[in-house]
């Protein structure tokens, strides 16, 4: 009995060791080659569209009820923008479509086909950063940082709509964007400076 309780313990363990050692390559094949990833399985109800993000059309097949925010992490491997509350309370999932800041939590994917997507991803332009993301690093507006995308998506385009008048303007037109850390005073200050350098100052 001894020897057959071996042989079950040494055949599990090559069995959890062969499976790890599987799931490893694979991911390291993934890294490689996003390509290669096997996609989901496609049942009857799913649908073609196409997304137009950071200025590049992208076909995907998801389910009709696929909120924008998967489509871009899970489908696209766009995981810049990040999933918080899941029910627009929060703004760490905020995009821009069609120049105007929305929760993408809350937004189908398939309503935002022949629209403009743009995500963190598309706003620095190689080498530099955009003002607003320098600003940030500028003024240590993040700790943890998992807030900061939507953070700056917001500040952008709080800056572009001319809001960013006052301190309190400031605050009021980002208050759907939350920061658990508590960075919001060099938020502030970030996003004052970012407006300052764009010449939207009033």
């Amino acid at each position: 009995m001894a020897e057959l309780e071996v042989t079950r313990r040494r055949f599990l363990g090559a069995s959890a060791a062969t499976a790890g050692g599987v799931v490893a390559a694979n991911r390291l094949a993934w890294a490689a080659d996003p390509a290669a990833q096997p996609g989901p399985v496609r049942t009857p109800d799913m649908i073609d569209i196409v997304l137009e993000v950071n200025g590049r059309r992208q076909a995907v097949t998801v389910e009709p009820r696929t909120n924008l925010l998967d489509a871009l992490r899970e489908h696209l491997s766009l995981t810049g923008t990040k999933k918080g509350c899941d029910r627009g309370s929060c703004g760490a999932c905020t995009v821009h479509i069609d120049g105007r800041r929305v929760n993408s939590c809350l937004t189908l994917a398939a309503r935002c086909e022949g629209k403009a997507i743009t995500t963190i991803e598309g706003l620095a332009r190689d080498p530099e950063l955009h003002p607003v993301q320098a600003a940030f690093i500028a003024h240590d507006g993040f700790q943890c940082g998992y807030c900061t995308p939507g953070q700056i998506m917001s500040a952008v385009a709080l800056i572009e709509e001319g809001r960013a008048v006052s301190d309190d303007a400031i605050r009021e037109w980002m208050s759907g964007n939350l920061c658990r850390c508590g960075a919001y005073p060099n938020i502030v200050a970030a996003i004052k400076d970012a407006t300052r350098n764009s010449g939207q100052e009033s």
